[in-house]
């Protein structure tokens, strides 16, 4: 039993507000998880507060499975929730790890309603400047098999996402940070949310904590 305890390890990795045209929302991504060597149960948050009232929010629980030194496969699920527009639920299986050149990748292969796939595709790097000063550039897109209007999503390349955060790490479990943040929409689901009179195309500066224990 010494040889193999139980962990749990808690990770916020952004708690921030960012500066966007029309109200600034706060966001909150961040995962849990408990478990030994090969098998952990892990959770996923992610959300976005706006004006005193939650917009949307992504809850995923998953089984992990260590099949590698440093890849995880993950099956699970995840539910959707947007109070303004309609709930999704998803089945998930994912590869989670570190690339070459040390590159935290996180895939995710989603079948929802009516045989949608979603595939959601996640990198991020660290590079140390100094011993407290963490430079992490991110990038995230999102694919879709069909259209869901309800939600203002179109088939194909749905979206971007591209960060560049600096923190400062007070503690390496504490460290705030500043960063940009550019999002992008195309398509046919930048066609609807034009269609709604959303933005597609935003630019953002963030600043924010990144907590772990």
């Amino acid at each position: 039993m010494g040889d193999n305890p139980t962990l749990v390890k808690v990770m916020i990795d952004q708690l921030e507000i960012r500066n966007m045209n029309g109200p600034d929302p706060f966001v909150v991504e961040g995962d849990a998880w408990i478990g030994k060597d090969l098998n952990k149960a892990w959770f996923k948050f992610n959300g976005e507060r706006v004006s005193g009232t939650w917009e949307a929010a992504q809850f995923e629980a998953r089984h992990s499975r260590a099949i590698d030194t440093y890849w995880d496969l993950q099956v699970g699920v995840r539910h959707d929730a947007k109070p303004s527009k309609q709930t999704r639920d998803w089945a998930v299986v994912g590869f989670r790890g570190l690339a070459p050149y040390f590159f935290d990748v996180d895939s995710s292969l989603y079948v929802g309603k009516g045989g949608n796939i979603g595939l959601d595709l996640q990198a991020e790097y660290e590079a140390m400047i100094t011993q407290k000063l963490v430079l992490s550039p991110e990038i995230q897109a999102s694919f879709f098999s069909k259209a869901d209007k309800a939600l203002d999503q179109g088939s194909g390349l749905s979206s971007t996402e591209i960060g560049l955060r600096l923190r400062y790490e007070i503690r390496r479990e504490f460290a705030p940070y500043i960063g940009i943040n550019w999002e992008k929409r195309y398509g046919q689901t930048a066609d609807l949310m034009e269609a709604a009179g959303e933005s597609t195309d935003d630019v953002q500066i963030v600043a924010g904590i990144r907590i772990w224990f």
